[in-house]
């Protein structure tokens, strides 16, 4: 009998590293997870990072163990996925430096080297900040000539652990899209931004297209993970990019993939910019594609830290259970979700209640406010986007961990009058796209089609005075935030 024929997907996240084992069909036959293991620099006020090998052993460990528990099957590729604007430095003579992820600010302190703003978001598609990988060069630059004399190139992580199974160092299109030093309308790397930041551009590596084969697994690494040496590796790309892909979107859909951040994703096929600025405009996996992006910020991370103080030994059925018996309503929130409209962030937050504290006041209330704050940003973000570009389909669809709670789907259909499409395999949504762009560098058909979950709007005159309310105590903390600075 033929060995069943499947994919190794490496998916890194913000908050956790997952590699899948999946079948050609889409079917996820194991899944194994840890935590991502985050340091702290004491060279900057806000500054995190990763060492590259630590990491490299955890990978390891997760693919020996997610292999095990599927004997018998055949590794025909590997590719990986990972958070955006995270990124790895590698030296000169191919060693994994440093580690630099999304939530390193390192940079910030170099924001004044952007003495024209505008221009950059006009070639970058987003408004320049810290988050993005040029500042965090510039800070591993100033900080740590140590590391900055043996740097050679950098790569996003999901390209980095590509390099480590290939050797093979490229840079993916969705994912150079978020390092401020990549002109996204002309698909290459920009002089002009390299200049701005003082980055060598022989500094920069190759850039390669998901899908494309980068080779066949190393040796060694085929001997550590007991897989054949004929695997190959395959570029996969961004993991927002990869999660819309493995919904199965149409052209012109929105979806909104709820995880550590909810992006609010429009697939677009020219480069749009806003003359506001509020949104990117980033490379999709495919040629010639582009997504026009407005983003809530750190949303499903908020619900996770809050589960864990609240119920931190229930599971998530537990919760919607006791959301559902809800009767009344004693608390809502501002938990420092973003709004595109706004250039600053609320840096502070809370959840607003009637005093003296109620008998009434549960658990559960502290987090179906925090659903609401999140389903109510996602509504102001979702209304910028067709303010940039009309969404006239009576969907969209929604994927991501997030999306586990149904009351979530209901109040964000409910908010935006529209039905909510959730496949069945939402929450590895990265993996299947990862398992989609395996099949299309392979030739291979016959992907099975996934069922669909439709959740209907419901007019309810509750909802429109309760988002009433939700924007009057978001602009009490945003005057508070004001006041602070003052």
């Amino acid at each position: 009998m033929a060995a069943k024929e499947a994919y190794i997907i490496i998916d890194i996240g913000t908050g956790n590293v997952r590699v899948a084992v999946a079948a050609t069909s889409g079917k996820i036959l194991s899944v194994e997870r840890a935590n991502m293991p985050y340091h702290k620099d004491e060279n900057y006020p806000e500054a995190i990072y990763f060492n590259p090998n630590e990491l490299w052993g955890i990978i390891t460990n997760l693919a020996q163990t997610a292999l095990q528990q599927v004997p018998g099957v055949e590794i025909k590729a590997l590719t990986a996925t990972s958070q955006r604007e995270g990124i790895v430095l590698i030296g000169q003579n191919g060693e994994s430096l440093i580690g630099l992820p999304n939530i390193d600010h390192r940079g910030r302190e170099w924001e004044s080297l952007m003495t024209d703003k505008s221009n950059i978001y006009t070639l970058t598609g987003r408004y320049p900040t810290s988050l993005f990988s040029a500042l965090k060069l510039v800070g591993i630059r100033e900080r740590h000539p140590e590391i900055w004399e043996q740097f050679a190139t950098f790569v996003s992580i999901s390209d980095w652990a590509q390099y480590m199974l290939s050797g093979v160092a490229r840079y993916e299109h969705s994912q150079a899209s978020e390092t401020l030093l990549y002109d996204v309308a002309q698909k290459q790397w920009s002089p002009e931004l390299c200049f701005t930041f003082d980055i060598n551009p022989n500094n920069l590596s190759e850039l390669g297209s998901a899908g494309a084969i980068l080779g066949n697994i190393l040796p060694e690494q085929a001997s550590v993970l007991n897989i054949s040496p004929a695997a190959v590796i395959i570029i996969g790309g961004a993991d927002t990019q990869l999660a819309v892909l493995g919904t199965q979107p149409a052209p012109d859909d929105v979806v909104i993939v709820s995880g550590t951040t909810t992006p609010i994703i429009k697939l677009a096929n020219s480069y749009i910019i806003d003359p506001q600025e509020r949104s990117w405009t980033n490379r999709h996996t495919d040629v010639d594609s582009f997504i026009l992006e407005t983003n809530a910020g750190v949303t499903g991370l908020n619900y996770q830290r809050l589960k864990e103080i609240f119920y931190p030994n229930e599971s998530y059925a537990v919760i919607e259970q006791e959301l559902a018996a809800l009767t009344q309503l004693q608390c809502v929130a501002s938990l420092g979700s973003l709004v595109a409209d706004e250039k600053t962030p609320i840096t502070k937050g809370g959840f607003i209640f009637p005093a003296p504290v109620s008998h009434l006041l549960t658990r559960a209330h502290f987090v179906w406010a925090t659903l609401w704050d999140i389903a109510c940003s996602i509504k102001e973000n979702y209304s910028t986007l067709c303010d940039i570009e009309a969404h006239e389909k009576d969907y969209v669809w929604a994927c991501g961990g997030g999306f586990q709670s149904p009351l979530l789907r209901q109040f964000i259909s409910n908010l935006l009058q529209k039905k909510v499409m959730v496949r069945e395999n939402y929450q590895q949504s990265s993996v299947v796209g990862g398992v989609i762009i395996c099949n299309e560098a392979l030739g291979v058909t016959g992907q099975t089609e996934v069922p669909v979950t439709v959740v209907e709007p419901q007019v309810n005159a509750r909802d429109q005075q309760l988002y009433t309310e939700w924007k009057k105590n978001r602009a009490t903390f945003k005057q508070m935030c004001l006041e602070e600075v003052a």
